[in-house]
C-alpha cells in the first residue's frame, strides 16, 4: 500500500466535499478546512483509536477542534466513515447527502462544532477562538484520573494562538505534565482580514512552545509521512508522566490544492459558480499528481478504542452539616452561631468528594480564601484537586472538558474573577457541560478591598441564562445565593446532583445561622422566613440578614412584613406571586449587586402574570469604593435596614 498516496487521495476528497458543502450552505470556511485536510485524514482514518459507530465511546481518543470554523473537513471525514450522529434523538450514520445540509435549521451539522446539536464526535462547542486546548486538557485530566491511556488531539489556528487563554492552557499542560495532550498548531499564515502577525509565524510559535517546555516538532502539514511520524512519536510518549509534553507545528496552506483560493480574501467566503468549478479542476490536477501509485486495494485501518472497564459503584449518603463538621473535628464552630458561606462550601466540597469519585475541584490560586483547600488537603481527594493558578478562563474550559469525560467539576475563585470567564462559561453551557461555578467574596459586603474585588454585575449576567432553556429543557443556569452556612452546604449538594450548569455566590463575611439541617433546599425554590400582611421583602444572600433587621424595625412601626429568602433564580413564580398577593401586592427586592438580578426577575414574573402588583427594587446603584466594614458599605449604597424601612414607608404611603 502507498500510504502517502492514499492520504493524498482521501484529503483531496475531503477538501472537495468541504467546498461542496460550504457552497450549498452559502457560507462557511472551506479554505481553512482545506488547510487541515491531510492532518484530519491521518488522524481520523489512521492514528486515532476510535469507532465511527460509537464516536462518543468513553475510552476513545478525542479530537478537539479549537479553530471551530474549520469543521467542514471533520464533517466530510465523518460522512465518508459513516460516523454515527444523533438526529432528533435517534442514532444513525452520517451520509454524504447530509453534507448538503450544513448550517440548515434541522441539520446535525452546525456551523461550528457542538455535540449537543447531534454530533457527539466532539466533546465541547468551539469556535469562540482560543478555548479548545483548555477543553482538551480537561479531557486529558479526566483520562489520567480514570487510569485510561486515551490520547487527546487539539487543532489550534495560528491566528487564535494570540489569544491569552492559549498561553494559560499551554502553561497548564506543562504544569500538570499532561503528556496525553497534543497541541497541533495549524500554521497556514492567514487570519480573517490578512496575514497573521509575525508573532504567530510557525517559527515564532515553535520557539514559544520550546520556551514553555514542550518537545516541539515542526512538519509540513500536507506531507502524510511527516504527519504520521509525528503522531506516532506522540503516541509513544503519551503515557510517560516524566516526559516533556509534545507540541506540533504544522506548516499548511490555506485553500491547499486550489491555488485560486490562496491568500487573503477567502476567509468565510466559499467559491461559487465558475470559481467553484475552477477549484474543483485544480484539486483534480493535484489528485493526478499525487496519487499515481494508489491502487484499488489500498485502504485505511482505524484502531478501535480500549474496552471500557465499568467504574466501581458510588456509595454513601451525604451527611448533614453538623455531622460533617463533627467528622472533620470542627464541631466547636457550630456553637458560635455563625459561619461564612464560603467556609460551608469548602466543607460541602470535601464531603461531596468523599461521596462521589466523579466530583473534581478546580481553583485559581485562591483556594485558601474560597475554602476549596479543604478538598485539596484531604489525602484521599488531593489527586482530584486541580490548581489552575491565575488563569480563570482556562479553568472554566478545563472544567468543560472534565464534564465531557463524565466528571462533576466544581470551579471556585473570587466572584469578581469569574467575570473574566464569561465567554468560556457560555461556551460550556452551549456544550451542555455539567459545570458548577462558585464565586466567593461576592457583593459589596467585601467592603475594604474595594470594587476591583467585588462581583456586582454577575447576578444579572448569570440570571440571563436562567431565562432560557438548555438542550435538556431545563434553565440553562441556576443562580444560587445562600444566606447562611446551612443553605450554602445544602445547595452545594443540590448542585452536585443536578445535571447542568449552576452558579453559587458565597460571602467573605460571617453571617448568623438562619436555618438548620432540617430545611430542604431545591433549585427553583425559596423560603418564607417571616409571614406578614402588608408587604414582602424579597431578599437574597447577605441582604436576607438586613431584611430580617428591617422586619423588626417595621414591626415596631406597626407594619407587618413578610421576609422571603429568594435564594434561587429562576424561582417558582406562581408561588411567589401568591405570597406577594397575600401582602396587598407590595414587594421590595433587596440585593447587594447591580440591577438586572432578583428585582428584574420579580418584575418579569409580574408582567407575565398580568395582575396588579407594585415593586420597588433596592440594589447597588453607584460604583462603590472601599470601606472598613460591611455596615459602612451598606450605608454608602443605601441598603441598610433603615434604608429599607424608609422605602417601605414611602411605598405604603405611611408618614
Amino acid at each position: 500500500m502507498s500510504y502517502e498516496a492514499a492520504v493524498h487521495a482521501q484529503a483531496i476528497e475531503l477538501d472537495r466535499l468541504s467546498l461542496e458543502m460550504a457552497a450549498a450552505a452559502g457560507s462557511g470556511h472551506p479554505t481553512t478546512a482545506m488547510s487541515l485536510g491531510h492532518l484530519v485524514t491521518v488522524l481520523m482514518f489512521s492514528s486515532m483509536r476510535w469507532s465511527p459507530d460509537y464516536p462518543d465511546y468513553p475510552t476513545s481518543d478525542r479530537l478537539v477542534l479549537s479553530e471551530g470554523h474549520g469543521v467542514p473537513i471533520v464533517y466530510a471525514a465523518a460522512a465518508k466513515l459513516g460516523t454515527v450522529v444523533i438526529d432528533r434523538g435517534e442514532r444513525r450514520k452520517l451520509t454524504l447527502d447530509d453534507l448538503k445540509t450544513l448550517r440548515e435549521k434541522h441539520s446535525v451539522l452546525d456551523g461550528h462544532p457542538n455535540p449537543m446539536e447531534g454530533f457527539p464526535f466532539f466533546d465541547a462547542a468551539t469556535g469562540s477562538l482560543g478555548q479548545g486546548l483548555s477543553v482538551a486538557a480537561g479531557v486529558a485530566e479526566a483520562s489520567r484520573l480514570d487510569g485510561m491511556d486515551r490520547r487527546v488531539y487539539c487543532i489550534i489556528g495560528d491566528g487564535e494562538s494570540r489569544e491569552g487563554q492559549i498561553a494559560e492552557a499551554l502553561d497548564h499542560v506543562v504544569d500538570r505534565k499532561l503528556t496525553n495532550v497534543l497541541p497541533i498548531f495549524n500554521c497556514n499564515e492567514y487570519g480573517q482580514a490578512d496575514r497573521v502577525s509575525g508573532q504567530q509565524s510557525a517559527e515564532r510559535i515553535g520557539a514559544k512552545l520550546a520556551a514553555y517546555g514542550y518537545e516541539v516538532k515542526t512538519i509540513d502539514g500536507h506531507d502524510p509521512k511527516q504527519i504520521k511520524a509525528a503522531f506516532d512519536a506522540f503516541a509513544a510518549r503519551s503515557s510517560e508522566r516524566d516526559a516533556k509534553p509534545m507540541a506540533l507545528v504544522a506548516k499548511t496552506v490555506k485553500g491547499w490544492g486550489a491555488p485560486s483560493l490562496h491568500g487573503s480574501g477567502w476567509h468565510g467566503k466559499p467559491p461559487t459558480g465558475e470559481g467553484l468549478q475552477r477549484a474543483y479542476a485544480e484539486l483534480d490536477e493535484r489528485r493526478v499528481e499525487l496519487t499515481s501509485t494508489l491502487v484499488s486495494s489500498d485502504q485505511f485501518m482505524i484502531q478501535p478504542p480500549a474496552e471500557l472497564v465499568p467504574p466501581e459503584d458510588e456509595g454513601g449518603e451525604v451527611p448533614t452539616l453538623a455531622e460533617a463538621m463533627k467528622s472533620f473535628d470542627m464541631e466547636s464552630a457550630l456553637h458560635t452561631g455563625k459561619m461564612a458561606t464560603r467556609k460551608a462550601y469548602g466543607i460541602a466540597l470535601r464531603v461531596l468528594g468523599q461521596v462521589s469519585r466523579r466530583v473534581v475541584a478546580l481553583d485559581a490560586d485562591v483556594s485558601n480564601s474560597t475554602h476549596a483547600d479543604m478538598f485539596a488537603k484531604d489525602p484521599a481527594l488531593a489527586e482530584r484537586f486541580i490548581e489552575c493558578k491565575i488563569g480563570e478562563q482556562n479553568m472554566f474550559s478545563v472544567a468543560a472538558g472534565l464534564s465531557a469525560a463524565g466528571k462533576i467539576p466544581f470551579c471556585s475563585t473570587f466572584a469578581k474573577f469569574v467575570t473574566r470567564g464569561y465567554d468560556q462559561i457560555e461556551m460550556a453551557i452551549n456544550s451542555g457541560a455539567n459545570i458548577k461555578i462558585v464565586g466567593s467574596h461576592a457583593g459589596i459586603t467585601l467592603a475594604s478591598d474595594g470594587p476591583s474585588q467585588m462581583a456586582l454585575p454577575d447576578v444579572a449576567w448569570f440570571r440571563s441564562f436562567s431565562t432560557v432553556r438548555d438542550h435538556r429543557g431545563n434553565p440553562a443556569c441556576y443562580v444560587l445565593q445562600p444566606a447562611d452556612a446551612y443553605a450554602a452546604y445544602a445547595l452545594a449538594g443540590v448542585m452536585a446532583e443536578y445535571e447542568g450548569a449552576c452558579y453559587m455566590r458565597t460571602l467573605r463575611a460571617e453571617t448568623e445561622f438562619i436555618y438548620s439541617d432540617d430545611v430542604v433546599f431545591n433549585l427553583g425554590g425559596f423560603e418564607v422566613l417571616t409571614e406578614g400582611r402588608d408587604l414582602v421583602l424579597a431578599a437574597s444572600g447577605y441582604m436576607v440578614h438586613e431584611g430580617n433587621k428591617a422586619v423588626e424595625l417595621l414591626d415596631k412601626a406597626g407594619i407587618s412584613a413578610t421576609l422571603v429568602d429568594l435564594y434561587s433564580l429562576p424561582f417558582d413564580e406562581e408561588k411567589l406571586l401568591d405570597v406577594i398577593g397575600a401582602n396587598n401586592g407590595y414587594v421590595i427586592s433587596l440585593e447587594d449587586n447591580y440591577g438586572g438580578g432578583v428585582g428584574s426577575a420579580i418584575a418579569d414574573a409580574m408582567v407575565r402574570s398580568g395582575d396588579a402588583f407594585t415593586l420597588e427594587q433596592m440594589h447597588v446603584t453607584r460604583i462603590p469604593k472601599s470601606a472598613k466594614t460591611p455596615e459602612e458599605m451598606l450605608q454608602m449604597c443605601g441598603l441598610t435596614a433603615e434604608d429599607v424601612v424608609k422605602r417601605a414607608m414611602k411605598l405604603l404611603q405611611v408618614v
